[in-house]
């Protein structure tokens, strides 16, 4: 075993990709330890109320966040890694579909808000906030990094943007500031991403703004292929985002606070499972041109890797969560554990989601991914209505494990082809106890 990790270091595929999930794992931890510090400290600062309310806006406007990246990620990274040839016109023309998206979420959510009893503050986050999607737009670049398995660049812009921040943040609290004040600095953070990935992608590859046009055919072919996934991603919304907004029309902001500290101690772990999948990604992508069983036995080996770090944390994460929340967050927010014990199972199936992107992308099944993530929140908002006014808050949380389970794993037994999925999955929680079975990209 020890001889074969060995020779590992010499296998230059196997490398490549190493390093470049080193630097991925690098930046997310570094987020993690960075964003837990200022993070905790704005939730402290704001309290359960205020800090609910932040936490509603950004829930609210990630509903429709959907429209602004038109499931371009990983179909634009997917045909860069078939033909590099075409990166002008592929980053160019996902740049100004992007773009116009992000205009299209600020009308939407111009009519949205009439249907809410949000007041003219609530509505001031909401649409600061809704403007950052616009800057997001210059995240095209990351796709080619992606591809060319190269996201040291990504990291380097991430992290010099991540470090203005939250010194800003910083100054913030120690003056006091209000609520409205970090709304416009989640704005400033996308304009500082997006300049420090463009001028990275200019300095490291011999692309030109000029080469920024937009190319109808190549438009429509990326839309014919991403269409679908829009609405996969409406669903993901939707099931991820429809709890906070219903708790506080149903409930109040005070629990949205209690509730998001939950969901965000949760989501710090998605930096593994998205290091990971964009990592391997374009190996899978290349197993599939050259033969099926390695395609599928790249699969199931990242799906083992992923169920295996998913189910760990989830244990570790509700034996502690008492202390957790308690060191980190003090007691106003304690009422948080009982939410965070449920909610964090919920990481085996978001886990589980990820790393079907590469199998549903690879086989040309973006319509059936889509459908299943609507389930999903179809599934949510039905459970929220009886569950959140039945059990309180923590209905929440059970209405998001069971409709990411729905979504993620139980939907795949339901479809012909997508059963070989289902029965990769359930492999992958069998395999837990197998120690010997491991990840293998060679």
């Amino acid at each position: 075993m020890i001889a074969k990790l060995k020779s590992l270091k010499y296998h230059q595929g196997f490398m490549k990709y190493f390093k470049n999930t080193s630097w991925l794992f690098a930046e997310k931890i570094l987020r993690i330890v960075v964003s837990l510090f200022v993070g905790i400290w704005v939730a402290r600062y704001l309290g359960p109320e205020q800090f609910g309310l932040f936490s509603y806006a950004q829930s609210f406007v990630g509903l429709f966040t959907a429209f602004a990246t038109l499931g371009l990620d990983g179909i634009v990274v997917r045909e860069l890694v078939k033909d590099e040839s075409r990166r002008d016109e592929l980053i160019g023309t996902a740049f100004w579909l992007k773009l116009i998206g992000a205009f299209a979420v600020l009308i939407i959510l111009a009519i949205a808000i009439h249907f809410t009893s949000n007041d003219s503050y609530t509505n001031s986050l909401v649409f600061i906030i809704a403007s950052a999607t616009i800057f997001q737009s210059f995240n095209v670049v990351d796709f080619y990094f992606q591809s060319k398995v190269l996201s040291k660049y990504v990291v380097y812009a991430n992290v010099t943007s991540l470090f203005i921040t939250s010194l800003i943040k910083v100054t913030l609290i120690l003056n006091e500031a209000p609520l409205i004040a970090f709304a416009w600095v989640v704005l400033f953070d996308s304009f500082v991403l997006a300049v420090g990935l463009m001028c990275l992608f200019l300095k490291n590859s011999t692309f030109r703004i000029r080469n920024l046009t937009f190319k109808k055919e190549t438009a429509i072919s990326l839309l014919k292929d991403s269409w679908p996934l829009i609405f996969g991603l409406i669903g993901v919304s939707i099931y991820s985002r429809i709890d906070q907004i219903m708790i506080k029309e149903m409930l109040d902001s005070v629990a949205v606070g209690y509730y998001s500290v939950a969901v965000r101690l949760t989501e710090i772990w998605l930096f593994i499972t998205t290091a990971l999948t964009t990592t391997f990604f374009p190996a899978i992508v290349n197993a599939k041109k050259q033969d099926e069983a390695l395609y599928l036995d790249r699969i199931q080996n990242l799906y083992n890797l992923l169920t295996k770090i998913s189910i760990t944390l989830s244990i570790l994460m509700m034996l502690f969560s008492d202390f957790i929340i308690q060191l980190l967050f003090g007691v106003d927010y304690i009422r948080s554990s009982e939410i965070l014990n449920v909610y964090v199972w919920s990481l085996v199936f978001v886990f589980l989601s990820n790393g079907s992107w590469s199998y549903y992308l690879n086989e040309n099944l973006e319509t059936l991914a889509s459908i299943r993530l609507i389930y999903g929140g179809i599934a949510n908002i039905i459970l929220n209505m009886y569950l959140i006014k039945e059990i309180g808050v923590v209905g929440a949380a059970y209405s998001t494990l069971i409709s990411y389970a729905i979504a993620s794993y139980f939907f795949n037994s339901f479809y012909r082809k997508t059963r070989i999925l289902f029965k990769i999955q359930t492999m992958s929680f069998i395999n837990i106890i197998k120690f010997n079975k491991w990840l293998k990209f060679t």
